[in-house]
């Protein structure tokens, strides 16, 4: 894939990401590994929303955190990138954003649980950061979050949001989607007086191996893109 055609993937990424209610105001980033120069990776940049990355505001930056090409302003928080980027040679992608019902489920500190489908792609396989709720703007910090992260697709930031590390960009929306919806229904069920209930650790681990198979990511983010069109319907 070319650098531009992972721009413009980003960019329908971004407005993925707004419509299923992942954004934050201007809060929140995106970034994508160069293929070509594991090095270096693309970054959305600070103070604009996630649907308004542009090929032209674009940041390619180092591991070290240090713009190498374009004007925008760098995120704060780009050491949340750096550090996910170097403990982990796999992962291609990194998301952070803000999710209401994951945000509130990290401030129980209950684990979560396999209530739903979704909720079985992160059973015994969730991060969670502890250290701080303010942003991530140290790589001290960043090596934190990637810690907690460790060999997982995502991590809970208590009182604060999550990061999605996966090996493409339709892997990490897809998994920020059903992160969030796994969140919401464990926060629905846990309000009930009556207790939730999950099926075997053996049914869990089957559904978990079926949904991350790379075509099921695929397939949904493509959806979730054409879901973007006006009037698709019409």
């Amino acid at each position: 894939m070319t650098h531009d055609a992972i721009k413009q993937t980003m960019m329908l990424a971004g407005r993925v990401l707004v419509a299923e209610h992942q954004d934050d105001m201007t809060r929140g980033h995106i970034s994508v590994r160069l293929p070509d120069n594991p090095s270096l990776f693309l970054m959305k940049p600070h103070s604009v929303g996630l649907d308004e990355i542009t090929l032209d505001n674009i940041l390619t930056i180092n591991l070290d955190g240090e713009v190498v090409a374009g004007a925008a302003r760098r995120h704060s928080e780009v050491f949340i990138h750096t550090e996910i980027y170097k403990a982990r040679p796999d992962v291609q992608c990194v998301l952070h954003t803000h999710p209401p019902h994951a945000i509130a489920l990290s401030a129980t500190g209950r684990p979560l649980r396999a209530y739903s489908q979704p909720g079985a792609l992160f059973r015994d396989a969730i991060g969670t950061f502890q250290e701080s709720m303010t942003l991530v703007r140290s790589a001290a910090m960043g090596a934190g979050v990637a810690r907690a992260l460790g060999p997982h697709r995502a991590v809970l930031m208590k009182n604060h949001g999550v990061a999605i590390a996966t090996a493409s960009i339709a892997e990490t929306v897809v998994s920020a989607v059903m992160l969030e919806t796994a969140a919401r229904i464990q926060m629905l069920v846990e309000a009930t007086p009556e207790r939730g209930t999950e099926f075997p650790a053996a049914d869990i681990a089957a559904l978990r191996d079926q949904l991350s198979k790379p075509d099921q990511f695929v397939v949904n983010f493509d959806y979730l893109v054409r879901r973007l069109a006006p009037n698709r319907n019409s």
